[in-house]
């Protein structure tokens, strides 16, 4: 055996193991330091500090620093081709942005005011590298959460654990001294973080009031958290930087975001996150032109309240920052653009993103087909059929008519008594506004209480209904609705075959679908026949309209939410958690799934009717 022979058993048998296990040694540190790192950050921010706790956490940053540059620096340097954690092309990019940070460091500083200067002073700014470390951390993070899937865990109980952590952390950050501005008791900072990470809107406390703008930033970013999911953002964070999963994780994930490839998967969330932010920055865009000088708000503050209302609207939180949300006397005349604007951006939250994404697709294809038949005839153009899918086709159609059909009932209720003395421009903008709020955004214009009680009564049977499945929106969803009343006409006319559009759904969608309609009327049975025994001086009607908003996570209430009691709350905080993660998926986790079997028992009819 020659000498590089020698070398390489040596190298692979006795260093490799060595060096593997200070990788593993170091990265293990870098995520203490990546939790540090976001400790220190909500201390600085959360806190009245001293200079002295001031020069603590700055010291924590530079040495979060350092650990970082170390660990990406072994990662790089001790590389294997067969290492699970891949390079992409956006590690590299964030690695050299990291790196970036010592040019301050390497460099003295050049003359001032040269276009050198500048450059330096960036780089040397500590935005940049919190910015920077702030990304890594999330990085580190993610990578982390997203491997402890491809521990054979349970995905619902990841879902649900996902939304208990962020309602936690956020219960804790509102709480911070910062977050308000005389503090709040921990049940309604439990109630406001459950509330936006579940994209309810109903509030136990004056939001505009009690909340300062840092708070008021916190209850966004649970809101857009809570929209997205925890696990669609770390999924995307994970695979855009670490390459590539495990084949398990990619199934998981895939799962979650309804998408029918592996290939697809990175696509998709890039779809998922591209159309929210797309939508919400138009949605911003639009608000804004809409109050722009009109709120006696400074530029800053428009933008913000823009910003907000947009992100709460397609999320389907129903949040507001405006003292007495969007029924405000300032712009309930002459802004019926922003209330079409937040109804629009409620629709396109609650179809859903398998929709957005089917959309998108089917107009690329035709933009691609038009391109073809105007400039390319010299190739060959692979045409499609069926370019919408069943899916799609039935929240399109659904959406579009419980929209028609809800302004109409409302406006022609509600004509001559909550909205008497509107023009009529504004009586049927706000009946199309208080349409599509109650699927399911907290939004109101005309206050509950002013509306008859047929108004109210059909208001619930859309929050039951709610919006489409993998939504922002929540209730039993209108695909599950669909289903069922497409399986009740089935039977009434006698047919064996459920059929729509020249196609037969399958047993199991029936299945599926009846079972969760059956399990969300037991739990809001239940949640009402509880809240009535907390709340023996609630009228009934307020209590059903409490539950079913918060089950089916809409936010609107009869004015009861500030009333109730400590476990009032807390039952109210238990259904708006059931109702955003999905009782049928909270239930299919905790059940312990029955094995298939290879026999069947003899079947038989049980009379009914």
């Amino acid at each position: 055996m020659d000498y590089w022979e020698r070398l390489f058993l040596y190298r692979k048998k006795l260093l490799l193991p060595r060096i593997n296990q200070l990788v593993n040694w170091m990265l293990g540190i870098t995520y203490v330091c990546a939790v540090a790192f976001l400790a220190a950050l909500v201390y600085e921010y959360g806190f009245r500090i001293s200079e002295g706790e001031r020069a603590i956490i700055h010291w924590v940053y530079r040495s979060v620093w350092v650990v970082f540059l170390l660990s990406m620096t072994l990662q790089i340097v001790f590389r294997q081709d067969d290492s699970p954690y891949k390079f992409t092309p956006w590690t590299w990019v964030l690695s050299v942005l990291l790196y970036l940070t010592l040019l301050p460091v390497v460099f003295h500083q050049p003359e001032s005011g040269t276009e050198v200067y500048w450059i330096w002073a960036f780089f040397r700014s500590p935005y940049y590298r919190g910015a920077i470390l702030l990304l890594y951390s999330f990085y580190q993070l993610s990578g982390s959460l997203v491997r402890l899937m491809g521990k054979r865990t349970n995905p619902p109980l990841i879902l649900a654990g996902s939304f208990l952590v962020i309602i936690l952390l956020g219960t804790g950050l509102l709480l911070l001294p910062r977050a308000t501005y005389d503090g709040i008791h921990w049940i309604d900072a439990l109630f406001t973080a459950t509330s936006a990470t579940c994209v309810t809107g109903l509030v136990s406390v004056d939001v505009p009031s009690t909340f300062t703008l840092e708070g008021q930033i916190i209850i966004i970013l649970l809101i857009q958290i809570g929209g997205l999911g925890l696990m669609t953002l770390t999924s995307f964070f994970a695979m855009f930087f670490m390459g590539n999963t495990s084949i398990y994780n990619q199934l998981v994930v895939g799962d979650m975001i309804s998408s029918n490839s592996l290939n697809s998967l990175l696509s998709t969330l890039l779809y998922i996150l591209g159309f929210t932010l797309t939508i919400e920055g138009i949605g911003m865009l639009v608000i804004w032109y809409s109050i722009h000088g009109t709120l006696g708000m400074t530029l800053d503050e428009e933008l913000f309240f823009s910003a907000f209302h947009s992100i709460s609207a397609f999320c389907n939180a129903g949040f507001s920052i405006l003292p007495g949300g969007m029924s405000n006397p300032l712009v309930m005349q002459n802004h019926n653009l922003l209330y079409i604007t937040l109804g629009l951006l409620i629709a396109l939250g609650g179809i859903g993103f398998p929709i957005l994404v089917n959309l998108y697709e089917t107009v690329s294809y035709y933009l691609g087909y038009w391109k073809w038949k105007v400039f390319g005839r010299s190739r060959r153009f692979d045409k499609r059929v069926h370019l919408y899918n069943l899916n799609t086709k039935i929240v399109l159609v659904c959406t579009a008519v419980l929209l028609v059909v809800g302004t109409l009932v409302i406006a022609v209720i509600e004509w001559n008594q909550a909205l008497a003395g509107m023009p009529v421009a504004d009586k049927l903008v706000h009946s199309f506004f208080n349409s599509s709020c109650p699927r399911t955004a907290g939004f109101v214009s005309v206050p509950l209480l002013s509306f008859s009680v047929q108004t109210l009564l059909f208001m619930l049977i859309l929050m039951v209904i709610g919006g489409g499945t993998q939504s922002t929106a929540g209730g039993v969803k209108i695909n599950v609705f669909a289903v069922a009343m497409l399986n009740l006409w089935a039977v009434i006319r006698g047919s064996e075959h459920v059929t729509i559009l020249r196609r037969e759904l399958s047993h199991d969608s029936i299945r599926r679908s009846n079972a969760v309609i059956m399990l969300y009327l037991m739990i809001a049975f239940a949640g009402m026949f509880i809240l009535s025994m907390l709340e023996p001086d609630a009228p009934l009607l307020a209590i059903v309209f409490e539950c079913i908003s918060a089950l089916s996570t809409v936010g609107s209430s009869l004015d009861l939410t500030p009333k109730l009691g400590g476990w009032g709350k807390i039952l109210i905080v238990l259904m708006m958690f059931v109702g955003r993660v999905g009782a049928f998926t909270l239930a299919t986790g905790l059940i312990r799934q029955e094995k298939k079997r290879n026999y069947k028992y003899p079947s038989d009819n049980i009379i009914i009717n």
